[in-house]
């Protein structure tokens, strides 16, 4: 009696795999500063995307798409929008398009941000997050509208929830981290995930 592993006899069908992620990757430029410096290290590295603060030393990046494909020199807030790497569908730096997500009179400007940001998933996730949480706090706003005390009780909790959100949407952008909302931050990461 034979004990042989058992086997599929039956026809063998092909499968499309996706390419590799080596054939997608591009090869991001070689930066110089304008006297001719060594290249910015760490900008050429295999290993995903550079922090946004290794662009602060000065330089300037050209790209023929549109966007935020570019970073500035000399920028007041030390180096903020020196986000070149990051780029985003409209001409806004990444962490003020993040932050507009939740001060664009929420939940409106979530709704604006994801018909008109296709590039970025981080400010996607803020969009998504801020429409979801300030439409369900449009609806309590609707249904306390009887009580004066709780209808300013939810405006202050609006107006510290917008501040809060908006900051963290803004400094987190250094390392790309979502600040979620429990509920609402599972959702709009997987909304975010299945685009």
């Amino acid at each position: 009696m034979n004990f042989a592993p058992y086997q599929d006899e039956s026809p063998e069908v092909e499968r499309a795999f996706s390419p590799s992620l080596e054939a997608n990757r591009t090869k991001s430029p070689v930066v110089r500063s304008p006297h001719g410096s060594p290249p910015v290290p760490g900008l050429t590295s295999a290993g995903g995307l550079p922090s946004p603060n290794q662009f602060t030393s000065g330089g300037h990046i050209e790209s023929s798409s549109r966007g935020n494909s570019r970073y500035m020199v000399g920028d007041v807030e030390g180096g903020r929008s020196n986000l070149g790497a990051f780029e985003t569908s409209l001409p806004i730096r990444m962490d003020v398009e993040a932050m507009l997500a939740y001060l664009l009179l929420p939940p409106a400007g979530g709704v604006f941000l994801l018909l008109l940001e296709h590039k970025s998933d981080y400010v996607r996730f803020h969009a998504w997050q801020s429409s979801m949480l300030f439409t369900v706090m449009f609806v309590i706003h609707l249904i306390f509208v009887w009580s004066s005390f709780f209808s300013w009780l939810f405006f202050i909790c609006d107006i510290v929830m917008i501040g809060f959100l908006s900051q963290r949407a803004y400094r987190d952008v250094d390392t790309l981290e979502h600040f979620e909302v429990p509920f609402f931050g599972r959702l709009a990461n997987s909304f975010v995930d299945n685009e």
